[in-house]
């Protein structure tokens, strides 16, 4: 078999979704392609950087959708919305995307994704590079906690007063507002510098 780089993130996405980040291991990876361990390295140099191949594969689906909104603060909300999205259609998504940011493992240009709408809202531009990042660890850190939850509901072990009854809708609404109040406090950053 002749083994790609390609193929090795498939397998490495797909055992992610199987087993989660805690058991994604180089050695479960190679067997699960029925190669040596060793193989592995001539398509990734060590672990962090496969999880930085996995985060862009990942990321690829949040800005293959093209933001469609006119006004800069819809087009915000509809690239979060579209990362929170790649981030939930894998199991640990968002750790893996965080783990892989922090690290400096990853390619897709994530942070200026969300840096043009946030230019485009007339902000200064020494505030907008730190408010794009707050958007993106706002949508890496609520959704991290909506997967731990997940996680948490689908094997009993929340608290039942603690278990919300509708799991998505909660998370969905939660994360709709807070991404409002950082929308709001941008636009009104940039009433204040009008002024």
């Amino acid at each position: 078999m002749h083994l790609t780089r390609t193929d090795v993130v498939d397998a490495a996405v797909s055992l992610l979704d199987d087993y989660g980040l805690a058991d994604l291991s180089m050695r479960r990876l190679a067997t699960s392609l029925a190669v040596a361990p060793g193989a592995l390295y001539w398509h990734v140099a060590n672990k962090q950087a496969l999880l930085g191949a996995v985060a862009d594969r990942i990321l690829l689906r949040a800005v293959a959708r093209p933001a469609t909104a006119e006004h800069w603060d819809a087009r915000l909300v509809e690239i979060a919305e579209s990362l929170r999205d790649a981030l939930l259609s894998h199991r640990d998504g968002a750790e893996v995307v965080a783990a892989s940011l922090a690290a400096r493992q990853v390619g897709v240009p994530i942070r200026e994704r969300l840096a043009e709408p946030v230019r485009a809202s007339g902000l200064d531009d020494a505030d907008v590079a730190p408010a794009a990042q707050a958007v993106l660890h706002f949508v890496l850190g609520a959704t991290t906690d909506e997967q731990s939850r997940m996680q948490l509901d689908s094997v009993g072990a929340l608290p039942e007063s603690d278990r919300p009854a509708a799991l998505d809708t909660d998370a969905a609404t939660g994360f709709a507002v807070g991404l409002t109040l950082f929308v709001d406090g941008i636009r009104h950053r940039v009433r204040t510098l009008e002024r």
